[in-house]
């Protein structure tokens, strides 16, 4: 499968808080088999097929709309009850940095989305592209700060960074979407995961108070 050749659906909102206005994307249609939850170790995503295409798409539109909040709402999906987890549900929002969203807002940006506009996104050119390898070593070193960070609020994973540090990680990302479905069906029992860092190795962040972690993406072939 190439994403290239898909299209997302989604709707737009734009909810307006005092002088501030937020552009907020989300898929139209219900994301049907997805889990995020907390662990000890970070967050776990448990995706199928389609929601690796969700969540490939959202990321690409992450990294390349430094106005919009991008939003997957994945807590009520999965209505089988597979692969559920004893911690809380979350849903994910995916921002870029420049946006310098707050969110403590998120829960009112929430509560005010209505029904938006209906738009289409084609996967964008050159979006999440094959990383260098010295790319990948120069984000290892201690002062190497372009990380994408992490916060859990109001029932929610928000994933924060630049348009360079969403693409660290959207190689993966894209690689699970476009592979993991084939992998899968030739070799059931593989583990098929994108492992994406979020923060800086070793370090805490002082305002948020949240330590280096991982987003573990596993794709699961759902059966319905």
């Amino acid at each position: 499968m190439r994403l290239e050749d898909k299209t997302w659906r989604v709707e737009i909102s734009k909810v307006r808080l005092g002088r501030d206005e937020y552009r907020v994307i989300r898929p139209a249609r219900p994301i049907a088999h997805a889990v995020l939850f907390e662990t000890w170790h970070g967050v776990e995503l448990t995706v199928d097929k389609a929601a690796t295409v969700d969540l490939a798409m959202a990321w690409a539109v992450a990294a390349r709309s430094p106005r919009s909040l991008v939003y997957l709402p994945v807590r009520s999906s999965n209505p089988n009850g597979d692969h559920q987890p004893d911690t809380p549900r979350l849903d994910l929002v995916l921002a870029h940095h420049s946006l310098g969203f707050r969110p403590s807002h998120w829960k009112q940006v929430r509560a005010r989305l209505g029904r938006g506009l209906p738009h289409k996104v084609d996967f964008p050119p050159r979006a999440l592209p094959t990383i260098t390898d010295e790319e990948h070593v120069r984000a290892k070193y201690p002062r190497f700060r372009d990380h994408l960070h992490w916060n859990v609020v109001a029932d929610t994973l928000f994933v924060v960074g630049s348009r360079h540090a969403f693409d660290l990680s959207g190689e993966d990302v894209r690689a699970l979407a476009e592979e993991g479905p084939a992998n899968v069906a030739r070799t059931p029992d593989v583990h098929c995961c994108a492992e994406i860092p979020l923060g800086a190795p070793g370090h805490w962040r002082p305002s948020r108070r949240r330590p280096y972690a991982e987003l573990h993406v596993e794709y699961c072939a759902l059966h319905r």
